[in-house]
């Protein structure tokens, strides 16, 4: 069996955008009611120094509802699992491969919900961005998580982001899959 449907899916968080010309991008909502874990990549292309924020979202349905930050204080309370204030990243003028993962750790009194990537440190390099959450982080009847992206720049950045899943409770073969925005409906 292929390693998608067994060990991973995967969702689009936004596809290509220019967060100049957007001024960031709104994260589409995926159930976390198939995965006990999700691991948003965001890849970004050269930009200016303004610092990039990435926004973890929980929402109570898959359209209209309840959002909120996905903020450790709203957590189910699970032990260890509240650390949300962290994310890896590779960065260098040409991503090629040849990088090594870098932890970051937020700053004291930023939001819980936020990964900002530093624009002074990492504007003029391309990024791959790496955000793990578990589905236990996330508030009672909190059922989607999305991430968004904020930026105020003058100067094009070009950005994409993917949403995998993981640690699926239900293993199929990739065109077995089930709809990640509203799972019991049927795929569109």
């Amino acid at each position: 069996m292929e390693a998608l449907g067994r060990l991973f899916d995967i969702g689009v968080g936004w596809v290509p955008v220019d967060l100049d010309t957007s001024n960031g991008a709104t994260g589409k909502r995926i159930a976390m009611s198939g995965a006990d874990a999700i691991t948003f990549v965001v890849v970004t292309g050269v930009g200016g120094a303004e610092d990039l924020v990435l926004d973890l979202q929980q929402h109570t349905a898959y359209t209209s509802g309840t959002s909120a930050d996905l903020d450790s204080g709203t957590s189910g309370g699970v032990a260890g699992t509240t650390d949300l204030a962290r994310f890896h990243i590779k960065a260098e003028t040409a991503l090629d491969n040849d990088e090594t993962w870098v932890k970051i750790d937020q700053t004291a009194g930023a939001t819980a919900s936020e990964c900002t990537v530093v624009g002074a440190t990492y504007g003029t390099q391309q990024k791959l961005v790496v955000i793990e959450v578990n589905a236990a982080m996330m508030a009672t009847g909190y059922t989607h998580l999305s991430l968004n992206a904020a930026i105020t720049t003058s100067t094009a950045q070009l950005a994409a982001c993917l949403y995998f899943l993981h640690e699926l409770r239900y293993q199929r073969k990739p065109v077995n899959l089930r709809n990640l925005l509203n799972p019991p409906a049927a795929n569109a």
